[in-house]
């Protein structure tokens, strides 16, 4: 670690090439005559200065804020423009230390010290100091938030700044302001909004990303519908437009290159991969774009090469946030640009309306259900384009609309959707392989063992792609396969099936290391659909876990003697308290499974696992809740009466999370195992008929034969839930009816009588149900029993 001498070492040196004490401002000045020189030795030296300050060295150098704040003053613009680029650099890498006692507080002298160059005359030295500033607003750093309305009035009147530096680091500020002070703005809440739709159509695109970003942050707040109402017939045009590939986006893209499938991956084209933890959860609607927990296959689209995040992508983001915050609403400003645009002449712009179809595809669904009888053909049609790069987006969108279509007779759409996406799954383009490799994965989730009657076909073709694909699109197929596996269970385990698939996955499993990283999509082909996981060191300890989980669920009964015979059940103990969630997360889903298949072995240690379940029922780490959630219903259902003893450790939890806003359907199906509300019913009715929403719907039917009267106020709801089954068991069945039956002959049946009435229908769209078909015959016919 430097030393204080040291450190001031490059003072001395500096302040030896001239007598004045000025050491950055000495040296700045000795240099300014050698051009090009001066630029690089200011850079370098404000390096050294901030790298020492970022090794926690700023209390060991009291001299050096002081001295750089000094030298902001000089009238020598290389010694100022210099200080202020080590000082944002300090900014960004040491913010925290700066807000504390143990420097005295510098910002206090700072932020004022900043705020009085907004108005320099130079641009850079104007962007230096709102960057300086912006890094404490999210921090909402108390030396800030003293002059916040000074900083807001400095910010206004560099908005028209001619410096697009300038303007990006004004648009960031306010994007950031609008998470942290949105009191300070609603009073200039017009005003920003035209200036932001300004600046997201910035000739500069890197000040346009930044101003996009704003509508991102706007639709997570609750004011954003009455905000951008008046302003939707403005913006929306201008979201769809950033949505088509720049120039530079299709050099890079390599967007006229239509065959590539024989040149061998580079290094930079295989990301890393780690393997991801399993998640218990069923198929639901249409996934977001934005995944809480991420998984590639649910971006916006594929643009790997160009950048994480471009004004593309940042554009369809906040299109699919704003969807889903206005809904069908959205739709007459949407609908006459899409009829444009789908059927453009131009590759381009019909690419970039391929795109919005499928960005605003969760947030419309209702709306857009019309139109798909029309749409989705020509979706099909365009997997045929000539373009790689509207076929690649076109696997995309047909993916978020895999849920209408399995809901249509199969030959309708479903076949002829699968039959094209096999074709693109042999596509000479890579980047289409990648992309109809994940639509199918998502087509298959949703079909289930609709697809069983094609499974020939449709392994010939999965097959066939291990002899074309390179590294990279190989791991995207093992996730199909697994997803295959899933979805149809059992009615793979034929011999004919097992031949076709078992020799090629042979062969790349003799063809790898046992260190080899590639080794996690195989193994997960035994497994569930896991989530993503990130460290790299836990990797083994997961996928361990995962493929013991997948044996379970597979050999059922039979692993018992394996169970017995080992010590998992320790190492699981020990695994379920892991400091890592990925790690916790598989262990929970391990828990269920092992309920689940031998449950003699998992009881003497119930008394150990609830407490950990208990305290892993937080909805911050979704995955986690979510199998911790499942493996208690497991329990509770093995465990009968004798779970009254353990109720008390995590019925607030669950009871937490189902009232909890924004909870995520696949939590909500697990919760929904324990409680009865409105919520509740609602999250249930959007589920396919599945073993979870059996188990859910057992036990409510249970609570309700307990305790009738606590469900009087929500017993809509309960109908409505129940008029989503398509084919419940007979025993639910029968459950059904005695509920109906018990309405009928009950005080409250006055309430049952409001929906056993042809003219009902006003009652539904009271409540914000639909009126269902379903419902109206559950209920005449169990009215007349």
């Amino acid at each position: 670690m430097p030393s204080g001498s040291k450190m001031d070492l490059l003072l001395a040196n500096a302040e030896s090439i001239s007598d004045s004490s000025n050491a950055y401002g000495v040296k700045f000045k000795k240099e300014k005559s050698y051009g090009t020189d001066v630029i690089a030795a200011r850079e370098e030296q404000s390096i050294l200065i901030t790298t020492i300050a970022s090794k926690g060295e700023l209390q060991n150098w009291p001299d050096l804020l002081p001295k750089l704040c000094s030298l902001l003053d000089s009238e020598d613009y290389n010694t100022c423009e210099g200080a202020f680029g080590a000082l944002q650099k300090i900014c960004e890498d040491s913010a925290e230390i700066l807000d504390s006692d143990v420097l005295d507080r510098p910002l206090n002298i700072m932020i004022p010290k900043f705020l009085q160059f907004f108005k320099h005359s130079s641009p850079k030295i104007r962007s230096h100091a709102v960057a300086c500033v912006n890094q404490f607003i999210i921090s909402r750093t108390q030396a800030l938030m003293l002059h916040i309305d000074s900083f807001i009035v400095n910010l206004f009147a560099l908005a028209v700044d001619e410096d697009p530096e300038v303007r990006k680091n004004v648009c960031r500020a306010l994007v950031m302001l609008l998470e942290v002070r949105m009191d300070r703005l609603l009073p200039h809440m017009i005003s920003i909004v035209e200036y932001m739709l300004q600046r997201t159509q910035d000739p500069d695109e890197n000040v346009a990303l930044e101003a996009c970003e704003f509508w991102l942050t706007l639709a997570e707040q609750p004011i954003c519908k009455d905000v951008l109402c008046r302003h939707l017939a403005k913006l929306i045009p201008v979201l769809v437009n950033g949505m088509k590939y720049s120039e530079i986006d299709i050099i890079l893209l390599k967007g006229d290159v239509e065959e590539d499938e024989t040149i061998p991956d580079s290094e930079q084209d295989i990301r890393p991969r780690f393997h991801r933890s399993r998640t218990v959860a069923q198929p639901h609607e249409e996934d977001c774009i934005e995944d809480d927990d991420d998984d590639d296959d649910n971006d916006l689209d594929d643009d790997d090469t160009i950048s994480d995040w471009n004004l593309r992508k940042c554009s369809a983001a906040a299109l699919d946030v704003l969807a889903n915050v206005f809904r069908d609403e959205l739709l007459p400003h949407i609908l006459p640009l899409l009829k444009e645009l789908l059927f453009h002449p131009e590759w381009v712009v019909k690419e970039s309306g391929i795109l919005v179809l499928g960005a605003i595809a969760e947030g419309c669904m209702q709306g857009m259900i019309p139109y798909l009888p029309e749409l989705i053909p020509h979706l099909i049609q365009c997997l045929s384009n000539k373009k790689a790069l509207v076929r690649s987006i076109t696997c995309w969108t047909l993916s978020r609309y895999a849920h209408w279509v399995v809901s249509q007779p199969p030959d309708t759409y479903l076949k002829p959707l699968m039959t094209e996406l096999l074709k693109r799954i042999l596509d000479s383009n890579k980047r289409v392989q990648e992309a109809a490799c994940s639509a199918f994965a998502t087509l298959e989730e949703e079909a289930c063992t609709e697809l069983v009657p094609y499974l020939a076909y449709i392994l010939d073709t999965l097959v066939f792609a291990f002899s074309k694909y390179q590294h990279k699109n190989l791991l995207i197929l093992y996730d199909a396969i697994g997803t295959l596996a899933d979805s149809v269970g059992h009615h793979l385990n034929k011999p004919e099936y097992i031949q076709m698939l078992m020799p090629p996955l042979i062969q790349k499993w003799n063809m790898l290391k046992d260190e080899d990283k590639d080794l996690f999509p195989l193994l997960e082909l035994h497994n569930a659909q896991p989530d993503q996981y990130e460290a790299p060191d836990k990797d083994f300890m997961i996928v361990a876990l995962d493929l013991l989980s997948g044996l379970a669920e597979g050999l059922g009964g039979n692993i018992e003697q394996l169970v017995a015979c080992s010590n998992i059940l320790t190492l699981m103990y020990q695994c379920m308290q892991d400091k890592m969630p990925e790690v916790r997360q598989s262990s929970f889903a391990l828990l269920g499974d092992l309920t689940k298949a031998c449950f003699q072995h998992v009881k003497p240690c119930i008394a150990d696992f609830m407490p950990i379940l208990g305290t892993n029922l937080n909805p911050e780490f979704i995955s986690v809740c979510n199998n911790a959630t499942w493996a208690i219903g497991e329990i509770s259902i093995q465990m009968g009466i004798e779970m009254q003893h353990y109720i008390p450790m995590v019925l607030h939890q669950l009871v937490e999370i189902i009232n909890r806003p924004n909870t995520p359907k696949t939590l909500l199906e697990n919760t929904g195992i324990q409680n009865l509300n409105n919520l509740w019913c609602t999250s249930l009715r959007n589920i396919r008929d599945n073993e979870e929403k059996d188990s859910a719907f057992r036990g409510i039917c249970t609570m309700i034969s307990v305790n009738p009267s606590g469900v009087v106020q929500d017993f809509i709801f309960f109908c409505d839930a129940v008029a989503s089954w398509i084919n419940p068991k007979d025993d639910l069945r029968d459950m059904f009816c005695k509920v109906l039956e018990g309405a009928l002959r009950s005080p409250w049946g006055l309430h049952f009588s409001r929906l056993n009435n042809p003219n009902s229908q006003p009652v539904f769209i009271e409540e914000g149900l639909q009126p269902s078909d379903q419902i109206s015959g559950l209920l005449w016919t169990h009215s007349n029993t």
